[in-house]
């Protein structure tokens, strides 16, 4: 068995998520220590029915853990707070429409007239 095959099987665990699967890899340094990664596989079709993989991914090492892991949680908090956990998109919704940024029969007489005098 080679060294690179022992190093990808020390721990593994894969999640599918519709085109994309992410993979998350424990790994040996060469000093016999672990590390992550993180890897983002992306199924593209092309016309003629072929596909290809595009693949991200990201190291992760013990010493930046905890503020990986502090950043991520805020994020997602922030994310989970402003927008719920509802999934709102194209792809999840088939009645999804975009909200039009202007609607062409709003007129600026729906609007308040301010004056600066008034502030």
């Amino acid at each position: 068995m080679s060294e690179r095959v022992e190093q990808e099987e020390i721990f593994s665990q894969v999640l599918r998520a519709g085109r994309r699967t992410y993979f998350f890899d424990v790994r040996s340094t060469k000093a016999d220590d672990y590390y992550l990664t993180v890897t983002e596989s992306k199924k593209f079709t092309h016309d003629d029915g072929s596909f290809h993989y595009q693949k991200h991914k990201i190291y992760l090492y013990k010493e930046d853990f905890a503020d990986f892991q502090e950043m991520l949680n805020k994020a997602t908090e922030y994310i989970l707070d402003e927008k719920g956990r509802e999934v709102i998109s194209e792809r999840h919704q088939k009645d999804y429409k975009k909200e039009e940024t202007v609607n062409e029969n709003t007129s600026t007489e729906s609007f308040t007239d301010v004056s600066f005098e008034d502030i």
